[in-house]
């Protein structure tokens, strides 16, 4: 693969070589923030991997004849999305002769690919549990602990944060509903819940200082029922500090699976690096998987691919 081009959305990021931001040597190829010229490279697939996604700007580049590995989520689970844009988004291809596939690595890798391996394994599967944890404590980013994820605050009573939950259930929901399609068990219904820890006693860590009596982890768990009872389930942990006022199990950073069926299983998957490495190490598993995936988006059929309707693919090392 070679890299056609580089759209960014600061001013003062255009018109500089790639390599420049992104810590590397010149490459040739600089940046604009012209997305018409991003339109005219005749690019074979586009990595679209913003916060949020702009749907005129995606079906713009999937009607050009870009197909399109995307991040940013929202298309795990076509069946789940509103009619209209998935119309929109379907057309789109259709003109282009393109595709579309939504992956990362948590949704994505974790909630996908891995439990479809687990369960071809099985006969019988009463249920499958991803266990994710993240231990933060050594992390720099006081904007995303303090401001976004609410650590360090006081605990607001019995009730979770509705917009937390609304987050996990939209971005984890989809990845659900497909594993449970492709087991030929669809989901009756996804639900989320959300509990709390607070800090035993003030707590130094990377990001600042965790009072004590404040929150410092949190754990929602996604619940997928099929029959009654619970098929899939997501349980998402991340925490400060091990020093809390509950009796939680925290394993180190990485995932824990667990498969109830006729062939149980027990999967540990952690990341064997520092924590004050991580983060140095830890895009990767979101962006690599993405980059794989772009020869078999660009081999499949116009539409919405998922990661049911794609080969499985695999980095091709020189």
């Amino acid at each position: 693969m070679a890299l056609a081009g580089v759209y960014v959305t600061d001013p003062d990021k255009a018109g500089r070589d790639a390599g420049e931001l992104c810590g590397s040597g010149p490459t040739g190829v600089v940046t604009t923030c012209d997305r018409d010229e991003i339109l005219a490279l005749g690019a074979d697939c586009v990595l679209y991997m913003p916060r949020t996604t702009d749907h005129d700007e995606l079906c713009a580049l999937l009607a050009s004849g870009a197909n399109v590995v995307t991040t940013a989520g929202g298309f795990h689970h076509p069946p789940g999305l509103d009619p209209a844009l998935r119309h929109r988004v379907e057309e789109a291809c259709e003109r282009g002769g393109t595709s579309l596939h939504a992956t990362g690595s948590s949704p994505g890798f974790i909630t996908e690919a891995v439990p479809l391996v687990l369960a071809s394994v099985q006969r019988r599967l009463d249920k499958l549990t991803v266990h994710e944890y993240a231990d933060l404590s050594r992390r720099n980013s006081p904007g995303l602990l303090f401001d976004v994820m609410g650590f360090g605050a006081a605990p607001a009573g019995a009730a979770f944060d509705e917009g937390r939950l609304a987050h996990v259930r939209s971005g984890f929901g989809p990845s659900l509903r497909l594993v449970a399609d492709a087991l030929g068990l669809p989901l009756e219904s996804v639900e989320a819940r959300g509990r709390i820890a607070t800090a035993a006693r003030t707590t130094a860590i990377a990001a600042g200082v965790l009072d004590a009596g404040t929150v410092a982890a949190q754990r929602i768990t996604l619940t997928g029922r099929h029959g009654g009872r619970t098929l899939l389930e997501f349980d998402a942990t991340w925490y400060c500090t091990t020093d809390l006022d509950a009796d939680w199990d925290l394993r180190p950073t990485g995932w824990h699976l667990t498969v109830d069926g006729d062939t149980p299983l027990d999967v540990d998957m952690r990341f064997p690096v520092p924590l004050d490495q991580l983060a140095a190490v830890s895009p990767g598993y979101t962006a690599h998987r993405a980059v794989n995936a772009v020869p078999a988006v660009c081999a499949a059929a116009p539409g919405i691919r998922t990661t049911v309707d794609l080969p499985l693919f695999t980095a091709e090392l020189g």
